[in-house]
């Protein structure tokens, strides 16, 4: 189906609209607005920037990306995901780096969706993402400890390592903080869902939290002051990029790419699995990266597409984009409005947040599916990217997980393959096929995938003893493509039946395999009268060739081994059509 553009799908969207759908979005957006607001401060505090860092995000990516998305159900803002990415780089380059590498990801993501290579990001294998998942839900997990506690230890280069640090003592836990962090996550396991729409539970712990924090007079780490403005003082100014050390920059800024592009398409199939509407890829990457290219210029971070507000936006009954950009106006208005509040918030508050959400985000019913029903190759990715992302640079987990992806795929495509068949001359009469004898000689052998570099020692294996075939038919109708390393195996093994005095013939040939057996002149040297559309034709084509052989006394001992080349047969230019 060809993609729509923007102006294609917001006529569809909104054609037609009218005040019950206003007020539908209306609700909808405040709702997701109640949902995202704890959300926000608490990615961006894990990111390594401010909450306000994080709220700009939210407020920008809702209406900015909202807007240019490519369905009616995106709702973007500052992850789990990207937060967990962003603390390693600011440890590396400092806010000014992530800011640019956030840009620097916001080019990149553009051009993949105006090049509409958004089909590619779809490849990752789902273990791999499963894995890269939970890798991330430790590295959040394990990075609030320290303001769940209430402590301050020293950094270290990753998750594991951070995490063997706390079993070192050396610190004192802060009783308080832990009684409020704890109360937020009583609070988000007990609250009843079906509350939910009315309270979100996260935003009803904060809440509580920050009362238990004000009423008792507690002295505990606290958000502190909100700017009451998107254009926050600290951001990222054109005369502070720097341009010399870009090339530093771009490893992790293909990284942020590849977890935005990811993240919102995954977003997108599981929102398209709730509505029944298409999400447009391409277009969503156009939006995504033209928010990202502007929100580090306000002080924000990157952000991407967000499952836990998309869904909430549909299950409050939002119609069109406008949701996205309502829940955008509502965190303006609390940040505007409500920004002493905000700042009274306790940190242990937002760990509390943080700790549920990444305990939540792992793909739990994959995780038992996986190693309930013992898949092996599954279970081996999902470990190896999950000990890469807790204990490697996040960078160097997603080029592991990419290499890893490509290495999975190579062996699932590998499995060419190969059944050879005696045809069953019985079965073919009672489907109304004139076979007379029993064709003792001809075999059938049925390919099924591609015939590539990595299958083709499957390919050679199975036609490595032909002594009992003197008509082989490879039925080729599951073959969908074929490379150069494939046709050098199929012209071996034309060139081993000739020797042999034998026929090679071939059958349901795809277009695409057949354009380029024509290139290679190797559809020419096998003969364009050994080509049949069928299998079935193949085996009959062949009877009334040995039936018009003088050498062949009959049909069972046709073309053996003391007779001339079947090649040589005077009727092997029978047409295919017969």
């Amino acid at each position: 189906m060809q993609s729509l553009g923007l102006w294609q799908l917001w006529r569809r969207e909104f054609s037609p609209y009218n005040f019950d759908k206003f007020r539908q979005d209306l609700l909808a957006g405040l709702t997701v607005g109640a949902v995202a607001l704890p959300l926000a401060l608490a990615f961006g505090v894990a990111s390594g920037a401010t909450a306000a860092a994080g709220l700009v995000t939210a407020i920008l990516s809702g209406i900015i990306i909202g807007a240019l998305s490519g369905a009616p159900y995106q709702i973007s803002g500052p992850t789990g995901a990207m937060s967990a990415i962003l603390i390693v780089i600011a440890q590396h380059y400092g806010l000014e780096g992530a800011w640019v590498t956030g840009m620097m990801a916001g080019v990149i993501i553009l051009v993949v969706g105006l090049l509409r290579l958004g089909r590619f990001i779809a490849f990752i294998p789902a273990p791999v993402i499963t894995g890269f998942t939970a890798g991330i839900a430790i590295i959040i997990f394990v990075g609030q400890i320290d303001n769940f506690l209430g402590v301050k230890t020293p950094g270290s280069e990753s998750a594991a390592g951070k995490l063997l640090g706390y079993f070192q003592g050396g610190f004192v836990p802060d009783w308080r903080a832990m009684v409020i962090g704890g109360a937020v996550i009583v609070t988000m396991l007990f609250w009843p869902a079906r509350w939910g729409r009315y309270m979100p539970a996260s935003l009803l712990g904060i809440v509580l939290a920050t009362v238990i924090a004000v009423a008792t007079g507690w002295e505990v780490a606290r958000i502190g002051e909100i700017p009451r403005t998107i254009l926050l003082d600290e951001r990222l100014l054109p005369a502070n990029i720097p341009w010399a050390n870009l090339n530093d920059l771009l490893l992790p800024a293909i990284s942020i790419a590849a977890l935005g592009a990811v993240e919102s398409l995954l977003c997108g199939a599981v929102a398209s699995k709730m509505t029944g509407i298409r999400l447009h890829a391409n277009q969503e990457l156009i939006a995504q990266g033209v928010g990202n290219i502007v929100i580090p210029f306000f002080g924000g971070i990157p952000a991407t597409a967000a499952i836990a507000r998309t869904s909430v936006g549909i299950k409050s009954g939002g119609q069109t984009r406008l949701t996205s950009i309502i829940h955008a106006l509502a965190l303006l208005a609390s940040a505007l409005l409500l920004a002493p509040v905000i700042a009274l918030v306790p940190l242990a508050a937002l760990a509390g947040v943080l700790m549920v959400t990444a305990y939540r985000m792992n793909e739990w019913p994959a995780i038992r599916f996986m190693f309930t029903n013992r898949f092996k190759t599954a279970i081996i990715t999902f470990a190896v990217t999950l000990l890469a992302t807790i204990t490697l640079d996040l960078t160097q987990a997603i080029l592991i997980g990419a290499a890893l992806s490509a290495m999975v795929f190579i062996n699932q495509a590998a499995n060419l393959g190969v059944d050879v068949r005696m045809v069953d001359a019985a079965r073919m009469r009672e489907r109304g096929l004139p076979v007379r004898g029993t064709c003792p000689y001809v075999r059938v052998a049925y390919l099924t995938g591609p015939l590539f570099f990595a299958a083709t020692n499957s390919f050679n294996e199975a036609f490595a003893n032909l002594e009992d075939t003197h008509v082989l038919i490879l039925s080729m109708r599951a073959v969908p493509n074929i490379d150069i390393t494939g046709l050098e195996a199929l012209a071996a093994l034309h060139e081993k039946i000739q020797h042999e005095h034998k026929v090679l013939l071939l059958a349901a040939v795809q277009p695409q395999v057949m354009h380029m057996l024509t290139r290679s002149k190797l559809a020419e040297a096998i003969g364009p009268d050994n080509f049949f559309w069928s299998a079935d034709r193949a085996i009959l084509v062949t009877e009334q060739r040995r039936s018009s052989c003088p050498a062949c006394p009959s049909f069972d001992i046709c073309a053996g081994p003391s007779h001339a080349p079947a090649v040589q047969h005077p009727t092997n230019r029978i047409s295919a059509n017969l």
